[in-house]
């Protein structure tokens, strides 16, 4: 079977995202410097059409987080928009424009039904309102035997957590503080539900944790 596999920038005190997330600031207040690490990277501005970037540590972390990726599940938040039931006059197409990094299929967890959403580059972004389990499920039919990229935000990937679903998890730890904001893993056990660390790397603004079923 497919491994779920999760990908998460978080701070030194434990954030995913800084407070007062927003539609204009949907990382929250500091939550950008979370990435610093990744926004350079050339193999990370290829992703989102664009040209130039470096190479250091860490592209060969970025190239690995998705490599034999088939689908992607994300929640609500992470896909954007205001909270609560779709604007039917002119609805929310997430944060990427029309031609979205994931050129793959995309389940998106949500209270509030939806038709499917397809966009330039192979993206269609499905509404799942069955919950983490038929995400998943319907993620690795679309994946056809390709590992399945859980994307957060930290409710979604907290609901995967706990609910022991996920297979592997890569940490990127970026050394700052946040103080505030959306924690990761508050609620989710002290024993991570299996996962080990099985893997570290010290590169340019950021440390690389790899845990998984071992």
């Amino acid at each position: 079977m497919s491994k779920l596999r999760l990908g998460i920038s978080m701070s030194l005190d434990g954030f995913v995202a800084g407070p007062s997330q927003s539609v204009d600031n949907p990382l929250g207040i500091g939550g950008m410097r979370l990435h610093e690490w990744v926004f350079p990277l050339r193999a990370f501005r290829q992703m989102h059409g664009l040209e130039g970037g470096e190479v250091n540590d860490s592209t060969a972390i970025l190239e690995e987080t998705f490599a034999n990726i088939g689908a992607t599940v994300m929640g609500r938040n992470m896909f954007g928009g205001h909270p609560g039931s779709w604007d039917a006059g002119e609805p929310w197409n997430g944060w990427w424009g029309n031609n979205p990094p994931y050129h793959h299929p995309v389940f998106v967890l949500t209270h509030h039904a939806r038709a499917p959403l397809a966009l330039e580059g192979g993206t269609t972004f499905t509404f799942v309102t069955g919950g983490i389990e038929a995400a998943l499920e319907q993620a690795r039919r679309a994946a056809n035997g390709k590992d399945v990229f859980l994307a957060g935000g930290a409710n979604a990937a907290r609901q995967y957590l706990v609910a022991n679903l996920v297979d592997e998890m890569g940490i990127s730890l970026s050394p700052i503080l946040l103080g505030q904001g959306e924690r990761q893993f508050d609620g989710v056990g002290s024993d991570l539900h299996g996962l080990e660390l099985v893997r570290t790397v010290a590169a340019s603004k950021v440390i690389h944790l790899k845990f998984a079923r071992v």
